[in-house]
């Protein structure tokens, strides 16, 4: 199959990558609730994937051929864990503040960082996460909706499988290809239950595909595009931590664009999830350096 080439992304390290997805994608999580009165969390994350399907197919124009139907069930499974992901953290996001809902969805990175981890140290970035995670909970005096904590962390569970997934797809498919294939297959999923809840109101407010499209850029194009090359290059428990960053880059989206202030109890949790972040960076990059060859 032949793909672009994504030359360009390859001379930018593999963190600073998956930092500004980090970035572009919060802030785009942000700007999609304000659709949410008028289309729903599920019309309009359907909206932004199938707008982000389309953009990624015109510029990857993957081609279906015997690969990609050998390589077919991976593909849907990456494609169906993109939808879940998308869908369950909307719906959170509708129901608990845009910062916590992040920090509990972190529950789903954090279970690849503990499976796949083989050294006792990184271990202890984990506990500093699970803390930050566990501040959040109703258990242990949150007062957040059950359902809301609910669906993150079933969002969670979809971004895990899709962290393993992508970095499959990644190493199988060249350049993005995979990838649009995979938001195709995660908007064919999405889009019969979009048209039915959000279907007429779209239709009487069509100014709202413009707004739509600014969220599945910053939300899914720009982000998911960077993220997938950094998963090509980044260990998976490396990712699974450093990602826990979201939490803090959602509670400033949250902040600046929807105007929610974060309680202590919600700073504190991403202080810990932050000390994870830099914890295993630090790590691996020392690691990396005294296993260069001199």
């Amino acid at each position: 199959m032949d793909s672009p080439s994504p030359s360009n992304l390859a001379k930018v390290p593999a963190i600073g990558l998956l930092l500004v997805a980090i970035a572009s994608v919060q802030a785009g999580a942000a700007l999609a609730v304000g659709l949410f009165r008028t289309l729903g969390p599920l019309g309009t994350v359907s909206l932004r994937v199938t707008l982000a399907a389309a953009i990624l197919l015109l510029a990857w124009r993957p081609r279906f051929d015997r690969e990609v139907r050998s390589s077919l069930p991976l593909l849907i499974l990456f494609g169906l864990s993109i939808a879940g992901m998308n869908w369950c953290i909307y719906e959170a996001i509708a129901r608990i503040p845009l910062g916590i809902a992040v920090t509990i969805e972190f529950a789903g990175p954090l279970a690849v960082a503990v499976a796949t981890s083989r050294r006792s140290r990184d271990f202890v970035w984990i506990g500093f996460a699970v803390a930050g995670i566990a501040l959040l909970t109703p258990l242990t005096g949150g007062r957040l909706d059950l359902l809301g904590v609910i669906l993150a962390l079933l969002a969670g569970a979809c971004w895990g499988a899709y962290s393993l997934l992508g970095a499959k797809v990644g190493r199988v498919f060249p350049g993005g290809a995979g990838l649009a294939i995979g938001i195709a297959i995660a908007a064919l999923a999405l889009l019969p239950f979009g048209a039915w809840t959000a279907g007429r109101a779209l239709w009487n407010h069509p100014s709202l595909l413009g707004v739509g499209l600014v969220v599945a850029l910053a939300s899914t194009v720009i982000p998911f595009s960077l993220e997938f090359e950094a998963l090509r290059r980044l260990p998976a428990r490396t990712y699974g931590v450093l990602v826990s960053l979201d939490p803090a880059a959602a509670a400033v989206a949250g902040l600046l664009i929807l105007h929610q202030m974060p309680t202590l109890r919600t700073f504190a949790a991403i202080a810990c999830v932050s000390v994870a972040a830099a914890g295993v960076t630090l790590t691996a990059q020392r690691d990396s350096r005294q296993s260069a060859p001199r």
